[in-house]
């Protein structure tokens, strides 16, 4: 049983969890995930590990109240608990000192963003960080990602906030001005597929984190299968990120449309 102790509401279906788990806050890394059960009857639910904090002994999530299992984690409040949750799980983030790496973030794909640009900004890169949604309310973190950026720019689909336009409009524009030695991208699958296409373009290594298509989180389901390089792969166990120009997306999305 896992308690949590802070909740707070970024939209009407999207929350974040801060939960007592010291020995998971103790051994995650950027990259790494858990799987969440909400009650004894509950599904297994895969979440990216959003922050830490070893000394208070805690994790933060950050959930969207999509279906059943997702809307009960989402309803519990602070002092409740959680049933399980097991981690930290999946391949930690590659970070070394690259030069500058621009961090995509669309919707709550900033949240598995978030603890890969910090660890990245303390390697010395430069970072900068792209936050896109389709409003300006749909923008979770960020002055949490300014905090660790040396610069953010803001995209919205309906202009209220930022920039109007997407996530490769933005990104483009850092391309154009000046050298980018790597990108980071996580959030829809459309988007990430867009993102590889410009970076492939401009010859930039690109990683993506697939864990949107994570379900069981053991590769037991063998629902987060994915072709990339031409071999199938695991999201959960040979995963969660992998090289973003070797990923089949157009097949991910097709097996992505029954859940959305």
């Amino acid at each position: 049983m896992n308690k949590i102790v802070e909740k707070e509401h970024f939209s009407e279906k999207v929350i974040r969890l801060v939960v007592e788990a010291p020995l998971i806050a103790r051994a995650r890394k950027p990259g790494h995930f858990v799987i969440v059960i909400s009650d004894e009857k509950g599904e297994r639910i895969p979440l990216t590990i959003a922050d830490s904090d070893e000394k208070a002994g805690t994790i933060t999530l950050i959930v969207q109240a999509v279906g059943e299992s997702t809307i009960s984690i989402c309803a519990k409040e602070p002092g409740e608990f959680l049933h399980d949750v097991v981690g930290p799980l999946g391949r930690a983030t590659s970070i070394e000192n690259f030069g500058t790496v621009v961090c995509c973030g669309g919707g709550v794909g900033v949240a598995p963003l978030l603890p890969i640009l910090k660890a990245m900004k303390a390697a010395g890169n430069k970072v900068v960080s792209i936050l896109a949604a389709r409003t300006k309310d749909l923008i979770i973190l960020e002055d949490q990602v300014r905090e660790h950026s040396d610069e953010v720019i803001i995209m919205t689909d309906d202009g209220s906030y930022g920039s109007k336009g997407l996530v490769t409009d933005g990104l483009e524009t850092v391309l154009k001005r000046e050298h980018v030695d790597m990108t980071c991208t996580i959030g829809p699958a459309v988007m990430m597929k867009f993102v590889s296409m410009l970076t492939k373009k401009y010859e930039v290594p690109t990683i993506c984190s697939l864990n949107t298509i994570m379900v069981d989180g053991t590769g037991m389901c063998g629902a987060c299968r994915v072709t990339v390089g031409g071999k199938m792969r695991f999201v959960c166990v040979d995963g969660p990120e992998f090289d973003a120009h070797q990923v089949d997306f157009d097949e991910m999305i097709l097996r992505l449309k029954p859940f959305s």
